[in-house]
């Protein structure tokens, strides 16, 4: 038999941050778990809502089917009245075990004794035990960042559970979970439609909620038509609306009937910086903002209520008031940090903190001006505004403006360096110093930002890890892991020719004897390797190609760039096979022998043929592929190395490495270890696969 299942969590606002990931998260939980039973479906629905959490499992094929066979006994006239129609006792035996009418089969007996039995299809008790099963299995493995209790109980969960649906086609399953039994009850909106829906059947889910209960709980469905409704309101306008995914997605999140309208704020607050209206607009108000055809910002906005009102106007003027206050505080922040000079800042930073141990956010101004004029000097860039864009870039924390809206530090930096003349980049590097700030982010525009940047990046790395914070955990308070990518991501897509080790030992020097961690240089260099490993796998490089170019430790990131891409066109090769079997069993071999080998190959020594030809070409490709290496042509070199195959190949059929004459079993294994010395100027190849 196939059936349709359901089960809704009714719960209290969930979070809208992680109500998708909830929502799929549950789909996918309770997919895992029908297909560890054997259960067969054809299509699983999740639903997801401020107050609800829900899933719809169509065809679902339950192996089993018992047929429940109950029989009453009764007198007739208990059973049918003279007119031949149900008496009140036969309705109560029809409703309480959800059965039709038509499922009664009756006889009459000699003894005027009316016998009756139904017939349905319900699930045994077992089965019922086993759906109600998976379904706390895959609640249990939600990804739930915080769990809370309510009221006096032990139960936890994202949010307090007031309703528990779960239904089997017409029937409901007698299940307690997270302390709710299950029932017929769903809620509706909360000022809309009907607050209380009693549920007859699965197959009503989720349209009896649309109809009498003002909620659309497909997920999909709202984001849908908020977007919609949006490019066509701004359209109207005039305009192109802005709808960050992330923004749509928490919208989509915190309504269950959503209504899209327009409004508009005061035109003398776009004299403020486009940075801090948008961001007020977006982050605080979770509005959308609406720019004409040039990108200028207009004085409108869209926003969703969650509510249909007979007279929107009034919700309109609601949120056009609050934004209007809210601009007003903003532009009379912008017009008391104007009244300064950005430089004029710099004193205050001694009176905050960095981290307790490493000083004020001055002493860290202080150690990114040198430490970034170090940097420019490495990429040949310009100095003067390297250092200039480190000495003002921490001043606008001290803003008003900041420190109401912390997200938009170093974008209000760049403005009021604008305001007080300073050059263009020196502007720029203050706002993109914090760049990338995410994975994907776009990385400075330029040398004096990029620099900038990885100075401050650094200076945090290696300060935490030289107090011994280094986190070795999946918590990375400090966002040490952020950092870490940001720095190889500029220098291995900027191509700058910037060694790791270098610019760690420079930090590690200007921290002046504030780190207690003696170990702290090797420490971060470990730390960034294992970024290496994580940024490549993320890309869609070989793990075994990555831990091959591990194996050198390349302190460089654009020269690790390098490898891994040579590497990567090695395995392409046809010969790669064979040279990589090659590399093991030299490996192998070099392991296992306990000799101390010679600083060069003796000539003299050499006896079979096969082992001078090796020898004769492994001096001549030393004297091609030097220049390669200097110039990190690394694939150029590993196409001249797939020369050697062949001679490998019969050096190996053809001599006997580990001769009884010591001399001779030296110099030929003085000769491997030339010729595997010469792989691994690139990387470890008998690491691959």
């Amino acid at each position: 038999m196939q059936h349709t299942f359901l089960v809704e969590i009714g719960t209290e606002e969930l979070p809208p941050k992680a109500l998708r990931c909830l929502g799929e998260s549950f789909s996918i939980n309770f997919k895992y778990q029908l297909e560890q039973v054997k259960l067969k479906y054809n299509e699983i629905f999740w639903y997801a809502s401020s107050r609800r959490l829900a899933l719809k499992v169509i065809n679902l094929v339950i192996n089993q089917n018992n047929f429940k066979s109950e029989k009453y006994k009764s007198t007739v006239d208990k059973i049918f009245n003279i007119i031949n129609k149900c008496t009140k006792s036969t309705k109560d035996i029809i409703n309480n075990n959800v059965i039709n009418i038509d499922q009664i089969k009756h006889s009459l007996t000699n003894k005027d004794i009316y016998l009756f039995n139904y017939e349905t299809n319900e699930i045994n008790l077992i089965q019922q035990a086993l759906l109600i099963s998976m379904v706390v299995n895959a609640l249990n493995k939600l990804p739930i960042p915080k769990l809370m209790r309510w009221g006096d109980k032990e139960i936890q969960f994202v949010r307090p559970v007031h309703t528990l649906t779960i239904m089997l086609d017409e029937q409901i399953l007698d299940a307690k979970v997270l302390g709710v039994q299950s029932s017929r009850l769903i809620r509706g909106h909360r000022f809309m439609g009907e607050s209380k829906i009693i549920i007859n059947s699965a197959e009503q889910y989720p349209s009896i909620l649309y109809k009498q209960g003002k909620v659309i709980a497909d997920y999909e469905k709202r984001k849908t038509l908020i977007k919609n409704q949006s490019h066509k309101i701004a359209h109207k306008l005039g305009g192109i609306v802005e709808l960050p995914n992330s923004l749509l997605e928490e919208v989509t999140s915190l309504v269950e009937w959503p209504v899209v309208l327009t409004a508009k704020f005061n035109k003398k607050f776009l004299s403020i910086p486009i940075e801090a209206l948008v961001y007020t607009i977006k982050n605080n108000q979770k509005y959308f903002p609406i720019y004409d055809i040039f990108g200028n910002l207009l004085p409108n906005f869209i926003f969703v209520a969650n509510i249909e009102s007979s007279d929107p106007q009034k919700i309109i003027y609601g949120n056009e008031r609050v934004i209007n206050q809210l601009l007003e505080d903003i532009n009379f922040f912008f017009k008391m940090d104007c009244k300064k000079r950005l430089e004029e800042y710099l004193p205050q930073l001694k009176t905050i903190l960095f981290q307790h141990k490493l000083g004020t956010l001055y002493d860290k101004t202080n150690r990114l001006e040198a430490l970034s004029g170090w940097i420019a000097n490495k990429i040949n860039t310009n100095v003067n505004h390297v250092t200039r864009a480190a000495l003002l870039s921490k001043c606008d924390l001290m803003t008003h403006m900041v420190f109401e809206f912390t997200n938009i530090q170093g974008i209000m930096g760049m403005h009021y360096a604008h305001m007080d003349g300073e050059a263009e980049d020196v502007a720029l590097a203050i706002k993109e110093q914090y760049q990338p700030r995410f994975s994907g982010d776009k990385l400075p525009y330029n040398d004096v930002s990029a620099a900038l940047a990885l100075a401050d990046k650094i200076d945090t790395i290696v300060g935490i890890a030289g107090i011994n914070k280094l986190s070795k955990s999946n918590k990375d308070p400090y966002a040490l892991r952020r950092a870490a990518f940001g720095i190889l991501r500029i220098i291995i897509e900027k191509n700058y020719d910037l060694d790791l080790l270098l610019l760690i030992q420079k930090t590690f020097l200007l921290y002046n004897n504030k780190l207690s961690n003696q170990n702290v240089i090797n420490d971060v260099i470990e730390f960034m390797l294992g970024r290496f490993k994580s940024l490549y796998k993320a890309q869609g490089y070989q793990i075994d190609t990555i831990q091959s170019v591990l194996a050198r430790r390349p302190t460089k990131p654009a020269d690790f760039d390098a490898r891994i891409k040579a590497i990567t066109y090695f395995r392409t090769l046809k010969v790669a096979k064979s040279l990589i079997a090659s590399n093991k069993r030299v490996a192998n071999i070099l392991h296992k022998s306990n000799e101390k080998l010679n600083k060069n190959i003796i000539i003299e020594a050499l006896k079979i043929p096969e082992e001078i030809i090796l020898s004769s070409h492994l001096a001549n490709l030393q004297n091609k592929l030097k220049p390669l290496f200097i110039k990190k042509q690394y694939k150029s070199a590993l196409i001249e190395l797939t020369s050697l195959n062949k001679v490998i190949d019969a050096f190996f059929n053809n001599v006997m490495v580990m001769d009884v004459d010591k001399i001779i079993r030296i110099n030929r294994l003085t000769l491997l270890n030339k010729l595997r010395n010469l792989f691994l100027e690139i990387a470890d190849i008998s690491l691959l696969q």
